[in-house]
């Protein structure tokens, strides 16, 4: 199984043991994982902002890139989404779809590709769940709570598998942090009480660290905890399911 391991800009930028905690995951796993060196932003910035139409050169280098690949896989539900959705290009349409078909979140590959039901994992630790926007409402790797239909959590799912993670339940679990890429900047005293509110629902639980698949929600709730020099950690759940005892 060879596996195109796309990275989103700000994880390579301020968060690269995220990149390498994915890829060492998949390889204990048995996937012959490759990164593209040539891979630089998927696009998703300029399409929130209203300028997908600029976005055609991402498009291209994605699809050079990553064409040929038997899975593409991202630890980011956004920058996943958007790939899955907004992926075209006129000449190469065939390609970008079958790249739209392939490309899957670090944890719905797990638990649905992969099918992982035993992971070799260790963190002792009381851990709460963020579960962003992308990957709840557009990947669907979560049940929405407003829904009267059974609950599923694909990221809680594998955490139950890390042996001594103490995972809380959360009062609001999915609940907007307020990051929303682009609405952070625009909306900034909103985003900023959003966050807040997640940061206290967890800190309510006594959590020493908040977890969960997209880095750009970490990073924004990560800002609010310094802020407030709160004791409260942040982590990308690859690196808890890569985590061993040391």
């Amino acid at each position: 199984m060879r596996v195109g391991l796309f990275i989103p800009c700000y994880v390579d930028q301020f968060y690269p043991q995220i990149g390498v905690a994915t890829l060492e995951l998949l390889e204990k796993l048995g996937c012959e994982v490759h990164f593209p060196l040539n891979q630089t932003c998927c696009g998703q910035p300029m399409a929130n902002s209203g300028f997908e139409h600029l976005t055609g050169g991402c498009n291209s280098l994605f699809i050079d890139n990553f064409e040929g690949f038997d899975y593409i896989v991202c630890p980011s539900g956004s920058c996943t989404l958007h790939i899955k959705e907004h992926l075209h290009e006129e000449k190469r349409e065939e390609k970008a779809s079958t790249i739209r078909k392939r490309v899957y979140e670090l944890t719905e590959f797990l638990t649905d590709v992969l099918k992982v039901e035993n992971l070799e994992a260790n963190f002792p630790h009381r851990v709460g769940l963020h579960q962003s926007c992308h990957g709840q409402r557009g990947l669907k790797l979560a049940q929405m709570s407003e829904l009267n239909a059974p609950f599923f959590s694909k990221p809680e799912q594998l955490l139950k598998q890390v042996k001594q993670l103490d995972l809380v339940s959360l009062s609001r679990k999915d609940e907007c942090c307020g990051f929303g890429g682009t609405f952070c900047v625009t909306e900034e005293a909103i985003s900023v009480r959003m966050g807040q509110d997640r940061v206290k629902d967890h800190e309510d639980k006594n959590v020493e660290f908040i977890t969960g698949g997209d880095m750009s929600c970490l990073m924004h709730l990560e800002g609010i905890l310094r802020r407030q020099q709160s004791p409260v950690k942040v982590i990308h759940i690859a690196e808890i399911l890569n985590s061993t005892v040391k």
